[in-house]
C-alpha cells in the first residue's frame, strides 16, 4: 500500500461498452484525480462523494469519446483542471473546459503525489500514460493481455512498437498496470508479469511487431494472439 496515496477503480457501461476510469486519492489533502472518465456520470460522481474528496484533475489517456466523454461534465460540477497531451489536442483538435496540454515527461503533483505523463503514441497519434512509484495508467496503448488497435485516424504501430519499448525501459517490474479496459484479465497485474505473458513486449524487432500487430488474419480486433 502506497503511503502517500490510494486508488479506486471505478467500471462503467453503456450498452456493449465497458470502461475502467480510476480515482487517485492523495491521502494528506483529500484531493484527488480521476483518469479518462467515461460514461455513466452518477456512479463516478457518487463514488467520488463516498470518497469524500476534491477532485481536482481529469487525466485523459487520449482523446477517443469512451475515454473523455465525462470531462467536461466533471468540469461543470467540481471545476477540476483537464490534462491531455499537447500532442493529441493538436493533431485531434480536442477542446474541453480547463484544458491543459501536456509534453512528454512532465510532472503533475498532489499534495504528496506525483504523475510522470510519458507520452506514447500509437493507438492515437498522442497517447499518453500516467505513471506513480507503484501504478502505471495507460488507457488503449497497454492492456494485460495486449496492446490497442494502430488502425485509426493517427495511429501507427511503428510508433507503438516505440511505445512499448519506451514502457518496457522505464517503468518497474513491481508496477501494478491499469488499462482502460479489459478482455479477460483483471487491471492491476504487475509490469514484470505482462513482460511475461503479453506477447507484444516479447516481439524486440519493429518490422515483425508491426507486421504481427497488423496482420489480415485476426478474429478481432481483440484477438490479441
Amino acid at each position: 500500500m502506497n503511503i502517500y496515496h490510494e486508488m479506486h477503480q471505478v467500471k462503467t457501461f453503456f450498452y456493449n461498452f465497458s470502461n475502467y476510469c480510476y480515482i487517485i486519492v492523495d491521502k494528506a489533502t483529500k484531493k484527488a484525480l480521476i483518469v479518462d472518465p467515461a460514461w455513466e456520470l452518477d456512479k463516478v460522481t457518487d463514488k467520488l462523494c463516498q470518497l469524500d474528496v476534491e477532485l481536482v484533475s481529469v487525466l485523459l489517456t487520449h482523446s477517443h469519446y469512451d475515454h473523455v466523454n465525462l470531462a467536461n461534465p466533471l468540469v461543470k460540477r467540481f471545476n477540476p483542471d483537464v490534462y491531455m497531451s499537447k500532442a493529441e489536442i493538436d493533431y485531434y483538435g480536442y477542446r474541453c473546459d480547463n484544458l491543459h496540454g501536456l509534453d512528454d515527461m512532465d510532472e503533475i503533483s498532489t499534495g504528496s503525489t506525483k504523475i510522470l505523463c510519458m507520452l506514447t503514441p500509437g493507438h492515437t497519434a498522442g497517447g499518453m500514460c500516467y505513471l506513480l512509484p507503484d501504478s502505471m495508467f495507460t488507457g488503449d496503448t497497454i492492456f494485460i493481455e495486449g496492446c490497442g488497435m494502430c488502425s485509426k485516424k493517427g495511429g501507427s504501430a511503428e510508433k507503438l512498437f516505440y511505445s512499448i519499448q519506451k514502457v518496457k525501459d522505464t517503468v518497474s517490474p513491481d508496477v501494478r498496470i491499469y488499462p482502460g479496459h479489459s478482455f479477460g484479465e483483471a487491471p492491476g497485474q504487475t509490469m514484470e508479469q505482462i513482460k511475461r505473458d503479453n506477447i507484444y513486449f516479447q516481439i524486440d524487432k519493429k518490422e515483425l511487431f508491426v507486421e504481427f500487430r497488423m496482420r489480415e488474419n485476426q478474429k478481432g480486433i481483440f484477438d490479441f494472439k
